[in-house]
């Protein structure tokens, strides 16, 4: 073991990174000012505060400006870096931008406050990091290049070592790598962090999340092969699917060459603050925050499963999981083993269950796939299935350059776009980053409406132990995003399709329900289940000219209408479905005797969509 005397520095994630993990990224700036003046005391290298999906809660859920985030705590932090997580090309949004809007971005944000861009690309395509690494290069700060963690036959130590060298040579002053599900194993951390020292002269930094509960070990053996800078998440807001405490590797280092010469005394009265902020948020805990070791058995991380979980049972189809489980690799190495991340992770989901509920390998491919497979979001890792490919985009052609190399500039059209709601460059910035969000926030900001979130008190022990029969006010995530719920009112009872009245992150919206079963409570505190009605009008699909979807989705198209002729295998509807778009094939030839949907309607496995003779 090669270990050096190199004293560790620590990156305190709890502005950032832990909160996000365990709190659903929803601490507020008002929380965040007033431990400050201890943080900047305490000695830490940087502290993670802005970035990933701390931009996003801001506007959605705190109504908080972000801008505004990042400069009051470079005011209260004047000693003490701060440090961001940016997607490369994606910045913080879900596409990638065009250089324009990157250069503009990283320009403004080292102008407001950071200090130290940790920049990373989610299929680890050094092309979209290149332009990030020299934005935050002519402003004066530091470029860290983060590396994204996987395991598969292409991302070999040479692999990971090769990416480093692209790293160093584009100018990154410091190389992190980024295990964001927590698998990567001690022996493995030795394995690449020894072979990095000696690869690279910059200096080399960790991070990894407790998950699967190895990512202690893994951080000391880094530090004792080469790693100098570590990523800590103070205690009370560590563990589970969040980091390493602070408290303890501060310990674990100490009378060592690595002693990081932080002081306990100090970082516990740190963690005591956020021990009762922590209560203040108790709303947005997850159900389950321990150790979750599935991922180390088939690489999915936990969230995924809870995904899939939760698509199957709405199809009737749990009882599969363990096919889509299987198939999600065979998908994955299909697309030349992508590092299963938001978006890379729901696109290979998607496809693994579209495949096993089909009943045939790729007989619906989603929209995003097709994208995928285009090259619109950088090279594969490993080499795809040309047969796969094929099937998906025919003869299209594919895209070999860098991306946004397609993309024109985007800065004036996004000024014009915007208008006279844009009372700075950060506000079109943040338009950039969320259209509709951005604009909600920036029409509120100007209406003088803007209003966070509520934050609910702590259940009484009575309250806690009544029975709950109609929840109106409520969180739901999916995908890994929140969003809140507010029932305002609701039509009449004897209407067959009730139209309900809600809020969605305070957007009023009316949806009609058909209500199939009825919950009502009876004497003792007992619910009875009742049937209230017939269930959806459209025909039960019964014959194989009957078009059907695999999945409950919406109709987003309908690219057919009555009498057309079809043949097998043309697209005939486009249906969403966990967030991805898919086409809907033919399944015979014929001409379409019936369209049984219209755009917008919600669809289920069993019904006859369209119907073909």
């Amino acid at each position: 073991m090669a270990s050096s005397s190199k004293k560790v520095l620590i990156t305190e994630v709890v502005l950032r990174d832990a909160h996000q993990s365990l709190l659903a990224t929803r601490m507020r700036t008002e929380d965040m000012l007033p431990i400050c003046e201890k943080l900047d005391k305490a000695g830490y290298w940087s502290l993670e505060a802005w970035g990933g999906a701390t931009f996003d809660s801001c506007l959605r859920f705190l109504k908080e400006d972000p801008w505004e985030r990042l400069r009051k705590l470079k005011k209260a932090l004047p000693k003490t870096p701060i440090q961001m997580l940016l997607r490369g090309q994606n910045l913080l949004g879900y596409r990638h931008y065009s250089d324009d809007v990157v250069e503009a971005f990283v320009k403004k944000s080292a102008e407001c406050g950071v200090d130290v861009f940790r920049i990373f690309d989610a299929m680890n395509d050094m092309r979209n990091i290149v332009v990030s690494v020299k934005a935050v290069l002519k402003a004066g700060k530091h470029a860290q290049g983060a590396i994204c963690y996987t395991t598969s036959p292409v991302h070999t130590t040479e692999h990971f070592v090769e990416m480093a060298r692209e790293m160093e040579k584009m100018g990154c002053q410091s190389i992190a790598i980024k295990d964001m599900a927590g698998l990567i194993t001690p022996a493995r951390t030795v394995e690449i962090f020894s072979a990095l020292s000696r690869a690279v002269k910059v200096p080399l930094a960790f991070h990894s999340h407790t998950t699967v509960g190895m990512a202690n070990i893994s951080m000391y053996l880094a530090v004792e092969n080469g790693a100098t800078h570590v990523d800590t998440a103070i205690s009370s807001l560590s563990w589970g699917t969040s980091h390493s405490p602070t408290e303890s590797m501060v310990v674990a280092f100490q009378d060592t060459p690595h002693d990081t010469g932080l002081k306990l005394e100090l970082l516990q009265e740190i963690g005591f603050y956020f021990r009762e902020i922590r209560k203040k948020y108790h709303q947005y805990e997850s159900e389950y925050a321990g150790i979750d070791t599935r991922v180390m058995i088939n690489q999915v991380p936990g969230g995924m499963i809870s995904n899939l979980s939760n698509q199957l049972k709405e199809q009737g189809a749990l009882n599969r999981m363990n096919e889509v489980l299987a198939e999600i690799p065979r998908v994955r190495e299909d697309l030349g083993y992508p590092p299963l991340v938001t978006p890379t992770s729901q696109i290979v989901g998607t496809q693994a269950v579209l495949n096993v509920l089909t009943g045939k390998r790729y007989k619906s491919i989603t929209n995003e796939v097709k994208l995928y497979l285009q090259g619109r979001y950088g090279k594969a890792p490993g080499k795809i299935n040309e047969t796969v490919r094929n099937m998906a985009i025919g003869n299209d052609e594919v895209i070999t350059c860098r991306p946004a190399d397609k993309l024109k500039p985007e800065m004036h059209r996004l000024r014009d776009e915007i208008g006279e709601l844009a009372k700075s460059e950060e506000d079109v910035l943040t338009y950039a980053m969320f259209p509709e969000i951005g604009r909600k926030f920036l029409e509120e900001r100007a209406a003088g409406t803007l209003k966070p979130e509520e934050l609910k008190p702590p259940k009484s022990a009575e309250a806690a132990s009544l029975p709950a029969y109609a929840p109106t006010d409520f969180n739901v995530t999916m995908h890994g995003e929140t969003y809140h719920i507010r029932v305002t009112g609701a039509g009449h009872k004897t209407e067959e399709q009730r139209p309900f009245f809600v809020s969605v992150d305070g957007v009023p919206e009316q949806i009609l329900i058909e209500t199939l079963t009825e919950t009502v409570p009876t004497e003792a505190g007992m619910v009875d289940t009742r049937r209230a009605s017939k269930g959806s009008k459209r025909p039960k699909a019964s014959r194989e000219g009957h078009v059907t979807s695999s999945m409950p989705g919406t109709i987003v198209d309908i690219l057919v209408k009555v009498g057309a002729k079809v043949k097998a295998g043309d697209p005939v509807l486009v249906i969403e479905a966990m967030k991805m778009e898919n086409e809907v094939p033919a399944p015979v030839a014929g001409t379409v005797k019936a369209v049984n949907v219209a755009k917008g309607d919600s669809v289920n496995p069993d019904e006859a969509l369209v119907e073909i003779e």
